[in-house]
């Protein structure tokens, strides 16, 4: 597995950074950061985001962190998914519900079908940010800046709704603490109780056929969850609640920095805006400010690793991030498309194994798969999406590894986003809901069949 070194090959010794804090990334080249024209109203708006409570918990972080360590062990699965870039306007009760609804069914279908823990990790509560491929973009004939996300611009095109907003910073600390004290609250109040996953059925699903699925799986379990009962052998606090934590692209760095506390004199830097934060594959230079900022944080790191990637840069990258090699801190979240996997995934797991790397290996099989239909609408295809991941999990296991986690964009809406799975979705049917700010989302049913396909291969990989 990608998690031992070969012994027949000497290790290269491991970076020595320079010193750090919260800031030195300020000194390194950066990208896909917006112009605020207001320096003076930037800055104050992070001082008070500074001064707020963090969003989340030390013990939190480093639960996961051992959670990922598992994974990689090949002890547990990690389902990281959610939305592209989530919208202020969904800050509400039902759509945060729908988010954990899907999840919560998706992460019993594979704890079910492969018999192991799921790590659930949702990209929630923080993903307001995008790298955009341009600064501008043209519409209705005029030149305007790039919608960023909500936490920089306005999504409706107009000068000056596109202008990059310090006070949106301040907007998405509250959207974020909003839909964590949701969360918090259903989780805690037994909303993910396996003695009532009805709570989980979302109204729009009806009788389709992953329902059914999903009905029987959830009959199943509660069988034996009544069989186990019956000797006393399940306790019943451990159905009652689930661990879930969050996740978003650690982008905007000015926002990180004033969500970055240090516990003690001495001690660690975590970043308490989320448990989770990743790297995007436009932000990875490793002289850049976000590998800078990276290297000095406690939380688990995730890196996006796409085609344009070298295995031996990436290597050293790794290094940088986690000097001290330690399991549970980096997870390599690969996003090649199903026409290059094949050609990209292999040196990349040889690099890692040759350099004697820990790390829990993911597949975004969503981001190298993105087409546009001859109407200009930008969607993905269902067959594409799991031939990526299915070479995934053939791959990892030719090369005597793991793949030990999966990164979809998806909503538990009732969307019209990405083309094909079950329903038979077609190009006619993407205006239809087609409500995505930035790139398509798999639906609640296409989303759910995914669960359903991994964990048949993970339940052939076991036998």
């Amino acid at each position: 597995m990608g998690d031992h070194a070969d012994p027949n090959v000497e290790q290269a010794p491991w970076i020595h950074p320079a010193p750090w804090s919260p800031s030195t990334w300020r000194a390194k080249p950066i990208k896909q950061q917006p112009h605020y024209e207001d320096a003076k109203a930037l800055g104050a708006a992070l001082d008070t985001i500074r001064g707020y409570p963090p969003l989340v918990f030390v013990g939190e972080v480093d639960n996961l962190r051992r959670q990922l360590a598992d994974a990689a062990a090949g002890e547990r699965f990690l389902l990281q998914g959610g939305d592209c870039a989530e919208r202020f306007q969904d800050c509400t009760p039902e759509t945060i519900t729908s988010k954990l609804k899907i999840l919560l069914q998706m992460s019993v279908v594979l704890a079910y079908g492969a018999r192991q823990p799921v790590v659930r990790v949702g990209r929630i509560a923080g993903q307001y940010a995008k790298p955009r491929s341009a600064d501008t973009e043209v519409i209705e004939g005029v030149t305007l800046p790039v919608f960023r996300g909500d936490n920089i611009n306005s999504f409706e095109p107009d000068a000056a709704g596109r202008k990059a907003d310090p006070n949106r910073l301040l907007q998405s600390y509250y959207a974020a603490s909003m839909t964590l004290n949701y969360l918090r609250a259903m989780i805690t109040g037994g909303f993910a109780d396996l003695h009532h996953p009805q709570n989980w059925d979302l109204s729009f699903v009806g009788k389709s056929t992953q329902r059914q699925r999903y009905g029987q799986v959830v009959a199943n379990i509660q069988d034996a969850v009544a069989f186990m009962s019956s000797f006393g052998g399940i306790r019943e606090e451990r159905l009652g609640s689930v661990d879930f934590f969050t996740s978003h692209e650690g982008l905007l760095l000015g926002f990180e920095e004033a969500m970055t506390r240090q516990l003690s004199a001495g001690g660690r830097h975590y970043n308490l805006g989320a448990h989770m934060l990743w790297i995007g594959d436009r932000t990875r230079e490793i002289n850049g400010a976000h590998i800078e900022y990276f290297r000095g944080i406690a939380n688990p790191i995730g890196i996006k690793w796409g085609p344009s990637a070298d295995p031996e840069e990436m290597a050293l990258l790794l290094k940088a991030l986690n000097p001290s090699n330690e399991a549970g801190r980096i997870t390599i979240i690969t996003r090649f498309g199903e026409g290059k996997v094949e050609a990209c995934l292999p040196p990349a797991v040889a690099a890692v194994q040759r350099h004697g790397l820990k790390v829990l290996w993911s597949s975004d099989p969503m981001h190298g798969n993105i087409i546009k239909t001859k109407d200009g609408i930008k969607t993905r295809d269902f067959d594409a999406i799991l031939g990526e991941l299915r070479a995934c999990f053939s791959i990892h296991r030719t090369l005597g590894g793991r793949l030990g986690g999966v990164h979809f964009e998806m909503t538990g809406e009732d969307v019209t986003e990405c083309i094909g799975g079950a329903a038979g979705l077609g190009e006619s049917d993407l205006t239809r809901n087609y409500e995505t700010f930035c790139d398509p989302r798999l639906n609640y049913s296409q989303a759910l069949e995914m669960a359903f396909v991994i964990s048949g291969i993970m339940r052939g990989e076991r036998a």
